[in-house]
C-alpha cells in the first residue's frame, strides 16, 4: 500500500478547473467526433492512443471498451486525462479546429471513461508468467510507473526504488491541485501496481543505501526514470532569505502538507514556463490577494502555454514583462524585490529599476539536471545534463535504460509514459536475444 497523505493538505482548497462530463453530456460530445480515417489526433498523442476508437465505443455506451484501448496504450490514461496539454496535443490537432468550430473535448472523454474504471474497479491486465528475470527501476514517477507494468505483463519481476516515503513522482508532488490532487496520484499507483509482483522500497537513495553495482549485480536490467533535480537559483543577494524558496520544492511541501500563509498578502513568481504558471495560480487560489509573475522576455517568447497564461490572466494574475530580479532584500524575511526592465537584446535599461514589495518568493527558472549520480557508468552519457538514450531508451551500457525527464530535460506526464512503455518494450526484446543497442 502506498503512504496515506493527511487530508489537511493546503491542495484539498482547489476544485477541478476543468469540470468532468456527465454520461448524457459525454455521449452526445463523443458523437461529434468525424471519426477521422487518418486521425491527427492519434499523431499527436506521444502515446498514440487511438482516440476515434475510445470516442465510438463512448458514443455506443462500451465505456469498459473504451478504457481498454485508452489503458492498452497509455497505463497512465486517467492522471494523462487530467493533465496533458491537449489543447496543444490530441485536441489541438482536431480537425475541427481547421472547420473554426470547437475541438472534440477529448481530455475529458478520456477522463469520462477512466475514471468509471477506477471507480468500477475494472482490471484489465495480468502479470504474465514468470522469465526469471529481474528489472531495477530507480524512481517511482509516470516513467518508471509505465514501464514497470508494460515488465510485469511480460513476466519480469520487478523492483522500484524511490527516494521519497511519497511515491508517485512529479503526479503526485508536482502536478497543479486544480489539475490533479496528490491523492488521486497514489490511487493511480496502486492500480497501476495492482498486478502483482512488483517490490516497491521508499525512503531508499541509490548511490547511498544501495550502490550502482549493487544493482547491475543484483538484476537483469535497470531503467532510470528519476526525473530533473533541485530547482534552479538565481544566484543574486538575499536568495538566502525567508520566503524565497524554489518553486518545485514549494509545490510539494504545499501539496503533501499545509503552508502557512498568515503572512503572505504579495508574492513574486520568477520565471515564464508551465511551472511558473501553474504556481502563480496555485498562490492565487490560496488567497493571496497580490500575485506577480515577472518574466525576462515578452508574452510571444514564453515557453509556457498560452492557455495556462490566458487562465492566470483571467484569475488576476499581474505579470511585469521583459524584468528580472536583481536583489532580494528583507529583515530576515524576504520583504522587497528590486528588478530591473530589460532591452530587446535582454540587457538591463539604465535608469529602469523598479522595486516590488514581496512577502513569498518562488523561482520558477527550472531544475538542475543529472551529473554526478550516474556519471561513473562507462556507456550513459550526458547532453546538457540529460541522460543520452537512443530511440528505445538505450543508454549504452548494456542493461541500463532511462526515459522521462531525465532524458528528454522535462516534458509532459504523457512524454514520460510513452518512454517508459517503449523502453520496457526494449528490455524485453533484449532479454529475448534481440537488442535494441544501435
Amino acid at each position: 500500500m502506498t503512504p496515506q497523505l493527511s487530508i489537511e493538505r493546503s491542495e484539498s482548497v482547489f476544485e477541478d478547473f476543468k469540470l468532468p462530463l456527465l454520461r448524457d453530456a459525454a455521449v452526445a460530445e463523443a458523437n461529434r467526433c468525424l471519426f477521422c480515417h487518418d486521425a491527427p489526433c492519434i499523431k499527436a498523442c506521444p502515446t498514440a492512443i487511438d482516440i476515434p476508437q475510445f470516442i465510438r465505443k463512448i458514443s455506443t455506451d462500451n465505456v469498459r471498451g473504451s478504457a481498454r484501448t485508452i489503458f492498452e496504450a497509455n497505463i497512465l490514461g486517467m492522471s494523462c486525462a487530467r493533465v496533458c496539454p491537449v489543447e496543444v496535443l490530441c485536441a489541438g490537432a482536431c480537425v475541427y479546429n481547421d472547420l473554426k468550430q470547437p475541438p472534440i473535448a477529448i481530455g475529458k472523454l478520456q477522463r469520462y471513461a477512466t475514471d468509471i474504471a477506477f471507480e468500477q474497479g475494472w482490471q484489465f491486465f495480468e502479470a504474465g508468467a514468470e522469465t526469471g528475470k529481474r528489472v531495477a527501476l530507480i524512481g517511482s514517477g509516470p516513467a518508471s510507473l509505465a514501464a514497470v507494468h508494460e515488465l510485469r505483463r511480460f513476466g519480469h519481476a520487478c523492483t522500484i526504488f524511490e527516494k521519497r516515503t511519497t511515491v508517485g513522482g512529479l503526479n503526485a508532488t508536482g502536478v497543479a491541485p486544480y489539475k490533479m490532487k496528490a491523492d488521486r496520484a497514489l490511487t493511480e499507483v496502486e492500480w497501476v501496481l495492482s498486478i502483482g509482483g512488483i517490490e516497491l522500497r521508499t525512503g531508499v537513495v541509490v548511490g547511498e543505501h544501495i550502490s550502482l553495482a549493487e544493482l547491475e549485480r543484483d538484476f537483469d536490467a535497470v531503467f532510470i526514470g528519476v526525473g530533473l533535480g533541485a530547482d534552479s537559483a538565481l544566484g543574486i543577494p538575499g536568495e538566502t532569505l525567508h520566503g524565497v524558496h524554489g518553486a518545485v520544492a514549494w509545490i510539494e511541501s504545499m501539496k503533501l502538507g499545509k503552508a502557512d500563509f498568515s503572512r503572505v498578502s504579495r508574492a513574486i513568481v520568477v520565471g515564464g514556463g508551465n511551472t511558473a504558471l501553474d504556481v502563480v495560480r496555485e498562490v492565487r487560489g490560496l488567497g493571496v490577494a497580490n500575485v506577480t509573475m515577472l518574466y525576462r522576455g515578452q508574452r510571444d517568447a514564453m515557453s509556457g502555454y498560452a492557455h495556462e497564461l490566458d487562465a492566470a490572466m483571467t484569475e488576476g494574475i499581474n505579470v511585469e514583462w521583459r524584468s528580472v530580479a536583481t536583489t532580494f532584500r528583507g529583515d530576515a524575511r524576504v520583504q522587497h524585490v528590486h528588478c530591473v526592465r530589460l532591452d530587446d537584446s535582454k540587457r538591463p535599461i539604465a535608469g529602469s529599476d523598479f522595486v516590488l514589495e514581496a512577502d513569498l518568493v518562488l523561482l520558477a527558472i527550472g531544475q538542475s539536471k543529472l551529473g554526478g549520480q550516474f556519471a561513473g557508468l562507462d556507456g550513459v552519457t550526458f547532453d546538457h545534463g540529460c541522460i543520452r538514450v537512443n530511440e528505445h531508451g538505450f543508454t549504452g551500457r548494456p542493461g541500463w535504460y532511462a526515459g522521462g525527464d531525465c532524458t528528454n530535460g522535462g516534458k509532459e506526464v504523457v512524454n514520460a509514459a510513452a518512454e517508459g512503455k517503449r523502453a520496457a518494450h526494449a528490455i524485453h526484446a533484449a532479454f529475448s536475444g534481440a537488442h535494441h543497442d544501435a
